[in-house]
C-alpha cells in the first residue's frame, strides 16, 4: 500500500515538473494553426528560428507568425530606438516587451531582429572586433611517396583563413606543392607551384559590396617566375544564410607576369566569377571559387582560375581536406601547356579566434 502511494506521489511530481517545463518554453503559433514549443534563437531577415525538442532547429517564415510568447528573456531590436531586453509577447499586429522597468509596446512590422543571449553575444562580438579577432581557417600538410624501382616524394601544404564581421570580410590563402622522382639514379622535379593572395570585401548595402584582391603565383613548369595581380570591383550577395553563401563578382585588374623564357607580359584585365560556400553537414563544408580574366590589352587572350575544396572535421581541431586548383592560360609561354591542374589531400588543423 505504501509503495502504491509513493508511486502515485512520484507520478504527480513528475507531471507537475513536465507541466512547469512546458509552461516555461517559448510558444510560437503560425497563421495556419500549427504550434511550436521550444526556445527562440533569433529572427533574421524573413525567418524566425526556434529550437524544439521534437524537430530540432526549425525556421518559420516571419510573415506567417500569428503569435509569440517568449517567457525566456530575449533581445528585441526595433526599427528605431534602443534594443530591448525582456520577455516577448506578440499577437496579431502588436507586441509587448516586458523589461525590468516597464512594458514597451511595438508594432509587428517594427521588429527588426530578435536574439537569444548566445546570439546577442555573437552579435556584439562582431560590432567592434580587434584585427586579430574573428579569424577562422585551416592549415593542412600532405605527404606521399614510393620506394623501390622508383623513388617519389610529394609534399603539399596550404592555409586558408577568413575574418568576417557584420560589414566586411578578409580572406588569406596559400598553397604549395612540390614533387620529385628518382629513377635509375636520376632525380627530377615533377611539380613545383606556389599560389597565394589576399582579398577584402566591404558591404555597401545588405546585398552589394566592394571587393579588392592581390594574388601571387609561381609555377616552375609553366616557366612562370612570378604573376602579380592587383584588382578590385563590385560584388553581389546572391545567397546569404547560415548554410549557403553565394557571391557574384566583377571588376578590373592589373596583371604582370614574368616568365623565365625570358618574357614579361603586362596587361589590364576585366574579370567576372563567383565565390560559393556550402555547409554540407555539421562536420563537412564545401568551398568553390571561379574567375574568368579577359585580357583588354592583348585582344583574344584570357585566363581562368578555378578552386574547389572539401573540409571534413574529424575532431574539434582536426580536419581532413581535399583541394583542387586549376589554372588555364590561353597563350602560355612558348613550349608550355595551357592548363595546370593541382590536387592535394591531407590532414589539417582548424582554428578560430
Amino acid at each position: 500500500m505504501r509503495n502504491t502511494r509513493n508511486f502515485r506521489i512520484s507520478v504527480l511530481c513528475l507531471s507537475f515538473l513536465l507541466a512547469a517545463t512546458a509552461a516555461r518554453a517559448d510558444q510560437v503559433v503560425l497563421k495556419n494553426g500549427d504550434r511550436l514549443s521550444g526556445a527562440i534563437v533569433k529572427k533574421q531577415e524573413a525567418g524566425l528560428i526556434i529550437k524544439t525538442e521534437q524537430m530540432g532547429t526549425v525556421t518559420v517564415p516571419w510573415d506567417q507568425v500569428e503569435s509569440v510568447a517568449a517567457d525566456t528573456p530575449v533581445y528585441v531590436v526595433p526599427a528605431a530606438g534602443p534594443t530591448l531586453h525582456g520577455t516577448l509577447t506578440l499577437k496579431g499586429d502588436k507586441a509587448e516587451v516586458k523589461t525590468a522597468g516597464a512594458v514597451q509596446e511595438l508594432a509587428f512590422g517594427d521588429i527588426s531582429a530578435i536574439r537569444d543571449d548566445a546570439e546577442e553575444k555573437a552579435h556584439q562580438r562582431l560590432l567592434n572586433p580587434g584585427w586579430l579577432q574573428l579569424w577562422t581557417g585551416t592549415g593542412t600538410v600532405g605527404f606521399a611517396g614510393t620506394s623501390g624501382n622508383a623513388e617519389t616524394l610529394t609534399f603539399s601544404t596550404g592555409i586558408n583563413a577568413d575574418r568576417r564581421t557584420r560589414s566586411d570580410k578578409t580572406s588569406i590563402y596559400f598553397s604549395l606543392i612540390k614533387a620529385s622522382a628518382r629513377v635509375d639514379n636520376v632525380s627530377e622535379d615533377t611539380a613545383e607551384a606556389v599560389r597565394g593572395g589576399i582579398s577584402y570585401g566591404r558591404d555597401i548595402t545588405p546585398r552589394l559590396f566592394f571587393s579588392a584582391f592581390n594574388d601571387y603565383e609561381y609555377d616552375l613548369f609553366q616557366a612562370l617566375d612570378l604573376r602579380f595581380v592587383l584588382g578590385g570591383g563590385l560584388g553581389y550577395h546572391a545567397i546569404a544564410n547560415d548554410r549557403v553563401r553565394l557571391d557574384l563578382l566583377g571588376g578590373g585588374n592589373y596583371n604582370r607576369s614574368s616568365f623565365s623564357i625570358p618574357l614579361i607580359r603586362e596587361s589590364g584585365e576585366i574579370y567576372w566569377g563567383n565565390q560559393l560556400s556550402i555547409k554540407l553537414t555539421s562536420a563537412a563544408s564545401l568551398v568553390q571559387s571561379y574567375r574568368m580574366f579577359n585580357d583588354m590589352t592583348n585582344s583574344g587572350m584570357y585566363r581562368v582560375n578555378f578552386d574547389l575544396g572539401l573540409n571534413t572535421k574529424l575532431l574539434k581541431w582536426l580536419t581532413w581536406n581535399v583541394s583542387i586548383s586549376d589554372r588555364y592560360l590561353s597563350d602560355p609561354a612558348p613550349g608550355r601547356q595551357s592548363n595546370d591542374f593541382m590536387y592535394t589531400t591531407g590532414l589539417g588543423i582548424s582554428f578560430a579566434n
